[in-house]
C-alpha cells in the first residue's frame, strides 16, 4: 500500500472514530439514533405519549423503567451518591422533592435551558415546590393530588348506605363522621369487602389536610409536637380495631389483588389514584364513584419529571420533559387516566373541566379535581417528608399485623423518626 493510500485510510478511520464518539457522547439532534431512559413509579400515564413524540423525532427512542414508589426513591439518591446509574429523566414525588431539591448540583438546572419563560405553566406553589435555595429550578410539575373519596356503589347498597354521590358525600363532612360511616357499613358489609383498604393510606389523607404536616417552615421535624399528627394516627387506629380495614399496604401486591377481588368499599382518592384503580379493577367499570373527601380539599401526591446531571443526553432529556409536562400533553394524560394536570391554564379548557369518566360512573372529575386543585392549600414539605410518611405507615402497618399496639408502634416511629433526622 502506498503512503498515500495509507494517509487516506488512517484520515477515514479517525473520521469514522470521531463520528461515532460525538454520537454515544452527546446524543445531540443529527447524530444518530439517542436513546433515553425514564425511571418512575407507578403508571404516571405517559407510555401512550411516547409513539407521538418518536414519531416526532425519529432520531428518539423512549424506555420507562417503573419501580416500587419507596424503592424508587432510594435507588434515585443512591444513583445520585455515587454519580452514576441514574436515568436521562427521572420522576420525582412531592414528598421527596425537598430532599433532592437540597441537592440541585445533582440535577441540570432548567433555567439554563428556558424553564424561567415556561414559569407560569403552573400552579405558583407546585413550581416553586423544585426550585433549590441557590434559586436552580431542578424539576418540571406533572400533576397535581387534590383529594376525593373513590368509593364501590355496588357495595354501599348491600350494606344499606347510600349509593348515589352527592348523598355519599353527605355521609362524611368530617373523619369522623366517615368512621361513623363505617361502622355502619361494617355491620352489614358484604362478606370479605371491608370499608376502607388500609390505615395509612386513610393517615396520609387526612394529613394532606393539615396546614402544618411532619415539618414546619423552618424545616423543623415536628412529628412528635403536631398534635394534628397523633390525632390522625389514633382516629385511623380506632377504625382498624373497629373492623373497618382491610389491612392492606398501599402499592403492595396484595393491595393490587383488593381492587380486584373486592376487599374493600372507599380508598382516599387523590386524582392520580383514578389511574390505579382502573388498572386493577378493570372488570368493576361503572361500580365505581367518586365522592367528596371527609374535612374537604388537601393534597396527597403529586409528581415532578427531572434531568440528573449525570445524563449523557441532556438536551434530548430536557426536551422530553418540556413535552410531556406541557399543557397539551398534561390534558391528554387527564382524559386518559385521571390524573390532574398542574399547569393551571388547563382547568378552564373544556376537555378538562367538562370531563366526565365512564368507568367512575360518569363522575364529573374535571369539576372535582380541578376545583380540589385551586382551592387545596399546599402544605410544607420538609427535606425527609417522605422517608417520615414512609415510618409512619410501617407503625400503622404493624399495628395491623398484630405485630404491635397502638403505642408501641408510635414510640418506635418517633424513634425512626430520629434517625431520619440525623
Amino acid at each position: 500500500m502506498s503512503a498515500a493510500k495509507l494517509r487516506l485510510l488512517v484520515g477515514v478511520l479517525a473520521v469514522g472514530v470521531l463520528t461515532a464518539g460525538c454520537g454515544g457522547s452527546t446524543g445531540s439532534s443529527g447524530d444518530g439514533p439517542v436513546t433515553l431512559t425514564l425511571n418512575l413509579f407507578g403508571n404516571m400515564g405517559f407510555k401512550d405519549l411516547y409513539a407521538k413524540y418518536e414519531a416526532a423525532h425519529p432520531n428518539i427512542k423512549i424506555v420507562e423503567r417503573t419501580s416500587a414508589y419507596n424503592d424508587h426513591h432510594r435507588n434515585l439518591a443512591a444513583h445520585l451518591a455515587t454519580g452514576s446509574g441514574a436515568a436521562d429523566v427521572e420522576g420525582i414525588d412531592t414528598g421527596f422533592i425537598a430532599q433532592f431539591r437540597a441537592q440541585p448540583e445533582r440535577f441540570v438546572d432548567l433555567r439554563k435551558h428556558g424553564a424561567d419563560g415556561l414559569k407560569d405553566r403552573w400552579l405558583p406553589w407546585k413550581w416553586q415546590a423544585s426550585v433549590a435555595k441557590n434559586g436552580a429550578q431542578i424539576g418540571y410539575g406533572t400533576d397535581v393530588g387534590g383529594l376525593a373519596m373513590c368509593y364501590r356503589r355496588d357495595l354501599f347498597e348491600k350494606a344499606g348506605l347510600p349509593t348515589e354521590r352527592d348523598e355519599v358525600s353527605k355521609l362524611w363532612p368530617d373523619w369522623a363522621s366517615y368512621f361513623e360511616a363505617g361502622r355502619k357499613y361494617t355491620a352489614n358489609k358484604p362478606e370479605g369487602a371491608s370499608f376502607f383498604d388500609g390505615g395509612a393510606q386513610i393517615f396520609n389523607a387526612m394529613i394532606g389536610q393539615a396546614e402544618t404536616g411532619y415539618y414546619d417552615a423552618s424545616d423543623h421535624v415536628v412529628v412528635a409536637t403536631n398534635p394534628v399528627v397523633r390525632s390522625a394516627y389514633d382516629e385511623v387506629l380506632k377504625a382498624v380495631a373497629d373492623g373497618e380495614s382491610a389491612k392492606l399496604v398501599g402499592s403492595s401486591p396484595a393491595w393490587n389483588t383488593g381492587f380486584a377481588k373486592s376487599q374493600f368499599a372507599t380508598i382516599a382518592c387523590p386524582a392520580w389514584m383514578l389511574a390505579k384503580i382502573q388498572d386493577q379493577a378493570k372488570a368493576f367499570a361503572g361500580k365505581w364513584d367518586i365522592a367528596a373527601i371527609p374535612g374537604g380539599g388537601g393534597n396527597w401526591g403529586g409528581s415532578y419529571l427531572t434531568v440528573p446531571a449525570q445524563s449523557k443526553h441532556v438536551k434530548e432529556a430536557v426536551d422530553l420533559i418540556t413535552w410531556l409536562t406541557a399543557p397539551e400533553q398534561q390534558i391528554e394524560v387527564f382524559k386518559a387516566h385521571g390524573i390532574l394536570p398542574s399547569t393551571v391554564a388547563t382547568y378552564e379548557k373544556p376537555e378538562v373541566k367538562n370531563l366526565k369518566n365512564a368507568f367512575f360512573n360518569d363522575a364529573p372529575v374535571g369539576q372535582v379535581f380541578t376545583t380540589a386543585a385551586l382551592n387545596l392549600k399546599p402544605q410544607y414539605q420538609g427535606p425527609r417528608a417522605g422517608d417520615i410518611q414512609t415510618a409512619i405507615r410501617d407503625a400503622i402497618n404493624r399495628v395491623e399485623e398484630g405485630k404491635q399496639d397502638g403505642p408501641q408502634a408510635w414510640e418506635q416511629m418517633l424513634k425512626d423518626v430520629e434517625r431520619i433526622e440525623q
